[in-house]
């Protein structure tokens, strides 16, 4: 109980806090910004567009206004204390601005803004629920040398890749990082972060990696994983498992059984098998034959029979974790889902007016520093609560932004107009309860 309650004090004490929130706005959009600005060549001389005056009214912006003119822009400018036409300020889109802009996010990405940890006592178990997904962001072919795509018969192609992890029990969010979107989730940055004894990680199947899976069992760290199609499964005793006709011999369609894993690691682990209703596995046959068709690939008999499953891989005990909660604390996986949706609904980080390849890019670059911003205000408003509604609050950033671009030089201005959106948000954005399909925190809650 001693540790407990001296670890619960010491997450109190990195909870971070609407000033904490206000320096790493000014220190990235003001300071940084100039710097990076002089340090990559956008300011030869001095101009009342420094850097940090040109990030500021990119991120204000578009957070404003997602499809923003030139002329939304030039407005968002004066906002900032410079005063520049659409067209001046069309012609500052360079690939030294790219540039900018990209350094700029690379810096925001860098704070580390923290919570108090959401108010869910299934999380509560675990040292942080660290989630890692990816996105895809299509580019003009023109960037195709900088940023290449997946290439196809039509030519070459470009793209971007966002990596993420977050840690779901405080929400603190790393990333997103940037990548060529030909590049494998593999590779991921945070595929090769440690993470801290007694976590739970949770991940898309393009990371899944059955010796980076052992690596975190001898560390303490534990997974919880959907079995990727044609590995191998074998009893304890070592006897290989013919998967689906094994399945299908149980008889209730539920099944939690120790097993071993790999023909190599010899992975010793809980499979956790449902049987899904007629609806959902045709729903997931016909997403398997649609993905086969759209990337030319073989689909086997055997994959669209195992659709009828949830099959998922653990090494946390059963006394820690039952069947039940394991596919609960599954669905959480999606909540990453929803972070890139929200920034591609709201943000709009994948849409763009303008054939300028670099005013693509410093668009797609600023809209990120907003998203993290976002993410940094809701860190300090409202995480911990449950029923917290991370669209609501992008929808009342939107209408504070310039109230925030207006007050961003003054300290004292820039916490007053922050406070101003905490109380928004923890009034106004919530989930609100379902009955009949219950949200994911309604669940995760239920949990005993």
């Amino acid at each position: 109980m001693i540790v407990g309650a001296n670890q619960t004090m010491l997450e109190i004490s990195l909870m971070s806090t609407i000033p904490q929130v206000a320096e790493a706005m000014q220190a990235v959009l003001m300071d940084k910004a100039d710097e990076l600005g002089r340090k990559v060549g956008f300011i030869r001389r001095q101009r009342n567009l420094t850097g940090g005056k040109f990030v500021q009214t990119l991120v204000f912006g578009f957070q404003a206004k997602p499809e923003a003119t030139y002329e939304d822009l030039s407005q968002a400018a004066a906002a900032v204390g410079v005063a520049i036409t659409p067209q001046g300020l069309e012609q500052r889109f360079t690939a030294t601005a790219a540039q900018l802009v990209q350094q700029v996010l690379v810096c925001a990405v860098e704070q580390v803004i923290t919570s108090r940890p959401a108010a869910i006592p299934i999380l509560q178990r675990f040292e942080g629920v660290y989630l890692r997904d990816s996105s895809v962001i299509s580019l003009p072919p023109e960037l195709a040398e900088m940023w290449p795509g997946v290439g196809n018969s039509h030519g070459a192609t470009a793209a971007l890749k966002l990596q993420v992890e977050l840690n779901f029990r405080t929400g603190q969010l790393h990333g997103p990082v940037i990548q060529s979107g030909r590049t494998q989730d593999q590779t991921s940055p945070f595929q090769r972060q440690a993470l801290p004894a007694g976590a739970l990680h949770v991940a898309d199947l393009g990371y899944f990696n059955l010796e980076r899976l052992a690596q975190d069992d001898q560390r303490g760290v534990y997974w919880l994983t959907r079995l990727k199609g044609g590995t191998a499964v074998y009893t304890p005793a070592g006897e290989r498992l013919d998967l689906l006709p094994w399945l299908n011999m149980q008889g209730e369609g539920v099944l939690d059984q120790a097993v071993v894993v790999g023909v190599q690691q010899q992975l010793p682990c809980r499979l956790l098998a449902v049987r899904v209703p007629q609806e959902v596995a045709d729903q997931r046959r016909r997403r398997l034959r649609d993905y086969a068709r759209k990337k030319q690939v073989p689909l086997k008999a055997e994959t669209l029979a195992l659709a009828a499953w949830t099959l998922v891989i653990t090494n946390v005990p059963q006394e820690k974790l039952s069947l039940q909660e394991a596919l609960v604390l599954l669905r959480v996986r999606w909540q990453i889902e929803l972070l890139f949706k929200l920034w591609k609904s709201h943000a709009r980080v994948d849409e763009w007016r303008s054939h300028n390849p670099w005013r693509i890019l410093c668009e797609i670059y600023a809209k990120l520093i907003g998203a993290v911003i976002l993410h940094w205000v809701c860190l300090t408003s409202f995480w911990e609560r449950p029923n917290r509604s991370l669209f609501k609050a992008a929808s009342a950033l939107q209408k504070h932004a310039f109230a925030l671009a207006l007050a961003l030089p003054s300290c004292d201005s820039l916490e007053l107009a922050l406070t101003s959106l905490k109380l928004c948000l923890v009034t106004t954005c919530k989930v609100n309860r379902r009955r009949k399909h219950p949200s994911t925190y309604q669940l995760l809650l239920n949990v005993p």
